[in-house]
Order: structure tokens, then sequence, then C-alpha cells
């Protein structure tokens, strides 16, 4: 199982709409091959800031599989305008 890890700063005032938003993206990527289980946490400390957290069977579920597909073009739509800096992402094991 492969943990992906993305710091979400949403940018200022606009959490409300990117929870909103979310809510419909997370349709997109919990249907996709290879995810397991997601979380989006709420940072405590920092104001508009998020942790996203998602299980995948393999690497390439995600890097090619997720990433690779028309239904991530529907996430971007959704999600990456709310983002700044954009996100970096890594893995884990």
């Amino acid at each position: 199982m492969i943990l992906e890890v993305a710091i979400l700063n949403v940018k200022a005032g606009l959490s409300a709409d990117f929870e909103k938003a979310f809510n419909e993206a997370q349709k997109i990527i919990s249907s996709m091959e290879g995810y397991i289980s997601h979380q989006l946490k709420k940072c405590l400390e920092e104001t508009d800031k998020y942790i996203l957290l998602v299980n995948w069977e393999t690497l390439e579920a995600h890097t090619e599989g997720f990433r690779g597909s028309a239904e991530y073009q529907d996430w971007k739509k959704l999600l990456h305008h709310f983002y700044d800096p954009f996100p970096t992402v890594e893995h884990y094991v």
C-alpha cells in the first residue's frame, strides 16, 4: 500500500468553497482503480490549510492511473484553482 500525502494551502477565505468542491471531487478519486481510502483534515493552527491523505494499492495507481485519466481533468477543474502555492505531493510506504 502507498500513502499519498499532500499539504493543501487554500487561498485565503476560500475554505468553505474548497470544502464544497472537495465534497464533489472525492467522488471522483474514490471511484478510481487502485484507490483504497482517503482523509482530508483541516489544520487547527493555520486557517485555510489542509492535509490530504490517500491510500493507493500501488504508486502507479496514483501516478499513472489516476493522473493519466479523464477523471483527473475533472478533479483539476474542481480543485486546482484553490491552491497557492500548488501542493507538493509525496508518497510513503
